[in-house]
């Protein structure tokens, strides 16, 4: 997980920045022996638990054996005997149903995500995107930061503020949550920028002349156990500067609610644990790159 250096290890208890890092701290462990690597063709492409192992081994020819690698972790081959894209498609598309069929997956979405190492790698194959969590696989997303910039000093109304979204209460991941102004899982065959704009319009529906101007902020990776597997995903981070009249309005029921707020009002949320990790970490790492942390401390 991205280092959050911009919340100070010696903030006192109590303050909104270390009440955020205890509840980040809180929703992000990840125990490595409790996972094993998922491999294909000698590749990493997901951290497994060993509890869904156990289910998957149940199903037959999923798994191949365990393999304890020299840093002590172990291994274990996805699909063995399936050596290409379609085949291991297949397989996978039957697999996931099956595991939606028995109860092991919800919220089925019909959206293929790649099973790759990488972002630049060729995929070795696509899944149902219900089931990428229930196998760890290394997942992309793309988060925006919607910025109204009034000029430090002021309140919420004439001074810096952020535009965040609710997530519906029908989500299947994360339901009512606060999130970032845009947010969006990245399907096979999509990148970073191309995912944004079509989920800036979905959600919030920001026009593509005006997402095209987001500007990209590097990587946040997360790594993280949950009750239906294990988020390993890496977000891809934008900032839009958004005119100061603009409202979002969402498209594709999926947001229940925008809200513009200011520094203190989003510490405030974030402190409560009301926001979702990656959203948390997102939003952080714009206020720190905008000196905003210390104004919204100041409020």
């Amino acid at each position: 997980m991205a280092e959050m250096s911009f919340l100070p290890a010696a903030d006192a208890a109590g303050t909104p920045a270390a009440r955020i890092a205890a509840s980040l701290a809180a929703r992000s462990g990840f125990d490595p022996a409790t996972k094993l690597r998922l491999m294909v063709s000698g590749l990493q492409v997901g951290w497994l638990p060993r509890a869904h192992a156990g289910i998957l081994r149940g199903m037959g020819g999923v798994l191949g054996p365990d393999e304890r690698l020299a840093d002590g972790t172990a291994a274990v081959a996805l699909l063995p005997g399936r050596d290409d894209f379609n085949a291991r498609s297949a397989a996978l598309q039957a697999l996931a149903r099956q595991l939606a069929d028995t109860g092991h997956v919800r919220g089925w979405r019909d959206e293929l995500f790649a099973v790759t190492p990488a972002l630049d790698a060729p995929a070795v194959a696509v899944v149902e995107r219900a089931a990428a969590r229930f196998l760890g696989l290394l997942t992309f997303a793309s988060h925006m930061n919607g910025i109204v910039d009034g000029g430090m000093g002021a309140q919420p109304e004439g001074g810096p503020a952020l535009w965040i979204s609710r997530r519906s209460p029908a989500k299947a991941v994360d339901p009512g949550m606060w999130d970032n102004l845009v947010a969006g899982g990245m399907p096979h065959g999509s990148d970073p920028l191309a995912t944004l704009v079509r989920e800036c319009e979905e959600e919030s529906g920001i026009p593509p002349d005006l997402a095209q101007g987001a500007q990209a902020h590097g990587v946040i990776e997360v790594l993280r156990d949950l009750p239906e597997g294990v988020q390993w995903e890496q977000v891809y981070v934008y900032d839009l500067l958004l005119p100061p009249g603009f409202t979002p309005h969402n498209q594709d029921g999926e947001v229940s609610e925008h809200r513009r707020v200011g520094v203190a009002a989003l510490l405030a949320i974030m402190s409560a644990g009301a926001m979702t990790v990656d959203a948390t970490m997102v939003t952080l790492d714009a206020l720190g790159r905008r000196g905003w942390l210390g104004a919204g401390h100041r409020a």
